[in-house]
């Protein structure tokens, strides 16, 4: 089995190297790096996972910081198979679990980081799968909220509920949308307190060599709020960081970040205007010299196994 993986990623790394003569960019996406898998988290990546990927982009590609990417890109003197990694939140566990990777394959990653949630803070889509995922009985009983009454009497049904509540309140007005998430955390006990990442992790994050970059202070969906809240998140999150870090923060990133959806043309502007050097969207794709470097194109690559990651980032290039 270990000869047909070998032998398939070595076919795959051949395909992989004439990639990059048109100059392209990719920009994965990360939130979490978790200790082990969770149930309620299916989507992120754990430990062992991360390790293999970041092995494998050490290996194979050339991994590089955001602003040499970006400055390459410009010039047009982009390297074949040229790769960022950025992470989106701001997670304790970016700094515990993986910065120690990033780390042993000398790899560079932009950490873009909502402020209101540093030292103990915990994000309203959080609050919801900590609760659902503490909940005792078979039902989770939310007509009150307008959301009816959920079964979660196994883990499978549980990681769905949370889904579910994730994607009814989304969009909803933020305040609305923060009211239901601590009415839903206040029918349990226990909720978390060391999710997010703290002040002293963060510079030592950036002390290491990584780029932190802003994403507001409060992570909402910036379509949705008028010009002078979306200058407030903006310049907030942009002042406390460079406080805490005493450095520029060249780099933003939307909360949530689909285009036309979670944010509009006029909030590109405002980015432009808070003195960002680019801007990162969730918008599936691979950048090149015709890019809008503030709608900067990203993926996720979700897939669990080497080959299929391998093959994902080809397909991703090419299409």
């Amino acid at each position: 089995m270990h000869s047909i993986i070998f032998n398939g990623l070595k076919h795959i790394a051949t395909l992989a190297s004439g990639l990059g003569k048109n100059k392209k960019l990719f920009i994965l996406i990360y939130h979490r790096v978790l200790s082990e898998p969770d149930y309620m988290r299916p989507g992120e990546v754990d430990l062992d996972v991360f390790t293999w990927q970041m092995e494998l982009l050490a290996k194979y590609f050339n991994v590089l910081p955001l602003a040499d990417a970006l400055e390459k890109l410009k010039n047009n003197q982009l390297p074949a198979r040229a790769v960022c990694i950025t992470f989106d939140d701001g997670y304790a566990d970016n700094y515990l679990n993986a910065l120690p990777i990033l780390q042993k394959f000398n790899l560079k990653a932009t950490f873009f980081i909502a402020t209101g949630y540093l030292n103990g803070g915990i994000m309203w889509n959080d609050k919801v799968i900590e609760a659902v995922r503490r909940a005792k009985n078979d039902y989770l009983d939310l007509t009150q909220l307008g959301l009816g009454k959920i079964s979660i009497k196994n883990s499978q049904e549980k990681a769905q509920a949370a889904q579910l509540i994730i994607k009814n309140i989304k969009h909803l007005d933020m305040e609305k949308r923060q009211q239901l998430a601590n009415q839903i955390a206040a029918m349990v006990k226990g909720m978390p307190t060391d999710l997010m990442i703290t002040d002293e992790q963060l510079i030592n994050l950036h002390r290491a060599g990584m780029e932190i970059g802003g994403h507001t202070v409060t992570h909402p969906i910036l379509a949705k709020l008028n010009e002078q809240e979306t200058e407030r998140e903006l310049t907030e999150n942009k002042l406390a960081l460079e406080k805490l870090l005493n450095t520029k923060i060249r780099f933003f990133a939307y909360p949530n970040g689909k285009p036309g959806q979670d944010y509009l043309p006029e909030q590109v502007k405002e980015i432009r205007s808070h003195n960002y050097q680019a801007a990162v969207s969730t918008q599936w794709g691979v950048a090149d010299r015709t890019t809008d470097l503030f709608q900067l194109p990203r993926f996720t690559p979700w897939d669990t196994d080497p080959l299929r990651f391998m093959l994902r980032m080809i397909q991703v290039y090419i299409r």
